[in-house]
């Protein structure tokens, strides 16, 4: 539909700082520049910091994305590459795979941005890719801050077992 305007709701304000790690497959490293370059417009508008890291194609964004989750402390992820279609079925396995193991980890409480283009030729990459046309990187990290915003939100501020102090002395117990 030509002239259609998609509609983006605003970045979220936050009160304690954020910290986004932007993995990128820069297989096609000019389209990959390209979404660093508005991932990282959107995160700074935000006030969030980042941090970039290189995997060696798609089907490692996700399992980078994982080993930051359990070994590192960042708030949420952008996950940045570029899979164009060539003659054998190995682009729908990288598509899907890499989108579907992205999915599972966002099902499991991460909060992820996904800017990994599938696309059928350079020119259509270019176009999604352009921080002053389609911004798919900025999307993408825009997509995490917003989640993160709703983890904030619905989180709890003590995930600790057991009772908590304030519980304790409401039933007059002690607390050490």
């Amino acid at each position: 539909m030509a002239g259609a305007s998609h509609y983006t709701p605003p970045l979220p304000e936050f009160d304690e700082p954020v910290k986004l790690l932007i993995v990128v497959a820069p297989y096609y490293k000019d389209i990959a520049d390209d979404l660093i370059a508005g991932a990282i417009a959107a995160a700074e508008e935000a006030g969030a910091t980042h941090d970039i890291v290189e995997v060696p194609g798609a089907l490692e964004v996700p399992t980078a994305i994982g080993i930051a989750e359990r070994m590192s402390n960042f708030d949420g992820y952008v996950a940045l590459g570029c899979v164009i279609r060539g003659e054998t079925t190995h682009y729908d396995t990288v598509c899907n795979d890499s989108s579907r193991a992205l999915q599972l980890l966002g099902l499991q409480g991460l909060c992820i941005g996904n800017g990994i283009l599938t696309v059928e030729n350079h020119e259509q990459a270019a176009v999604r890719a352009d921080p002053k046309g389609q911004n798919k990187g900025g999307g993408a990290a825009q997509a995490a801050l917003h989640l993160i915003a709703l983890s904030r939100k619905w989180g709890r501020k003590e995930k600790g077992v057991g009772f908590t102090r304030d519980i304790l002395l409401a039933k007059g117990g002690d607390t050490v």
